[in-house]
Order: C-alpha cells, then structure tokens, then sequence
C-alpha cells in the first residue's frame, strides 16, 4: 500500500463522496502493489494523477486516474496497444483507454492487474528509482 498521509493525492480526491474515495485509493494501492516504486504525479489544477517509472506523462507513464461522480477510472496511455483478453477497456481515443471502478469488486476482476502489468512494460522504460516518488504539479 502507498503512503496516504499529506500527499496531493488525497487533495484530488477530498471532495469526492466517500465512494468514490474508497474506490480512488483502492485503485493506487493496487498500481503500487504492482510496481512498489511508481512515480506518481499529481496535477491538482486538473483533479487528475498519472502512474509510471518517471515523471514524463507520454514517455514515461503507463498509467492514470480519472474521478467522477459514481465511478472512478483507471486508465492506460497505451490502451489501444494492450492485449485485452477480458474486454475491460473502454474508449474511442487514438492511444487512451480506460478501465471503470464502480465497485471494489471491479478491481478484482480477472484481467485488471493484468492490463497493469503489460502498461507496465510496454513503451515505458524501466523504474530507475528503488522506492516510490511523489510529484505534485
């Protein structure tokens, strides 16, 4: 599990209902139990967070986090270039697709930490850092 205590993180999500919060940090504790030393940056401004092996969002994220009124989403920078066995992902963008958390179950579904693992390894290089980084923008 990633640390919870004064990150921006928590700052994104505060408004949030108790759902989808529970849902918000259900969703980063399973990226960090896939890969302990994520970079994680936060962008405040747009309420949004990225996961990946260093701060550059297209070079170096593979993942990122989107809040809504009932659901959270998890999403994949690559996604359409990801193998999707189970038919998770959403989207019609050219690259982005996302996974909807509506429940806490979802994120147990055969195939999630699955597409978290082949985003981990596909067109993002490996983590340099040996524990997690937090970035706030």
């Amino acid at each position: 599990m990633a640390d919870r205590t004064n990150t921006a993180f928590g700052e994104i999500i505060k408004d949030d209902s108790p759902h989808v919060q529970e849902l918000a940090w259900a969703v980063r504790d399973l990226v960090y139990d896939v890969l302990p030393n994520t970079t994680e940056v936060v962008w405040v401004k747009q309420g949004g967070a990225g996961w990946g092996t260093g701060p550059k969002k297209m070079s170096e994220h593979f993942s990122y986090f989107g809040a809504h009124s009932d659901h959270v989403d998890l999403g994949f920078f690559y996604g359409t270039e990801l193998p999707d066995p189970k038919g998770l992902l959403e989207g019609t963008g050219k690259l982005l697709r996302h996974v909807k958390i509506r429940s806490l179950e979802d994120l147990q579904r055969p195939g999630v930490c699955a597409l978290l693992e082949a985003a981990i390894k596909h067109r993002v290089p490996q983590p340099t850092n040996d524990k997690p980084v937090y970035i706030r923008k």
